[in-house]
């Protein structure tokens, strides 16, 4: 399975990244290009640690369960709902300065801080969890917008 961690993959989701424009358009949902790339931002500063969320009551009781389902080799299914506070309701984004700091955030992973990650449903993620979601993560919404 691929992992953020591998520089291959990273250098490969960078190169999907920088496909995106203004006028790519969503083969399933209902965000705008740039609202998925501010979407995933959040999500990659949740897991590089910059900002942290706590595990929601739902998450607590069936977030590890979900979270071995979602880690099976195979690409994330579509319309799966997004935790609530990585929902993004914004229209006016500028897509140059958001795929920017997207792409220093996957470089990032480089030099990923360590396991303190807690997403806030599937709760406490290793470093080798994180690797893997965080890639699906991307890759599902980059397949979204056929990048």
């Amino acid at each position: 399975m691929k992992t953020v961690f591998d520089k291959t993959t990273r250098d490969e989701l960078i190169e999907r990244i920088s496909k995106l424009n203004e006028s790519s358009t969503a083969l399933w949902g209902k965000m705008h290009v740039s609202q998925m790339m501010k979407h995933c931002t959040k999500v990659d500063e949740m897991c590089l640690g910059k900002k942290k969320y706590k595990q929601s009551l739902i998450g607590k009781l069936f977030g590890k369960l979900a979270l071995k389902g979602m880690l099976k080799d195979e690409p994330m299914k579509k319309n799966l709902p997004a935790v609530p506070s990585f929902r993004i309701k914004e229209s006016n984004i500028d897509i140059t300065a958001e795929r920017k700091k997207w792409i220093e955030l996957i470089k990032e992973y480089e030099h990923f801080p360590g396991p303190d990650f807690v997403h806030p449903f599937f709760g406490r993620m290793s470093k080798e969890q994180t690797g893997y979601w965080s890639y699906k993560h991307t890759d599902h919404h980059l397949r979204q917008f056929n990048a």
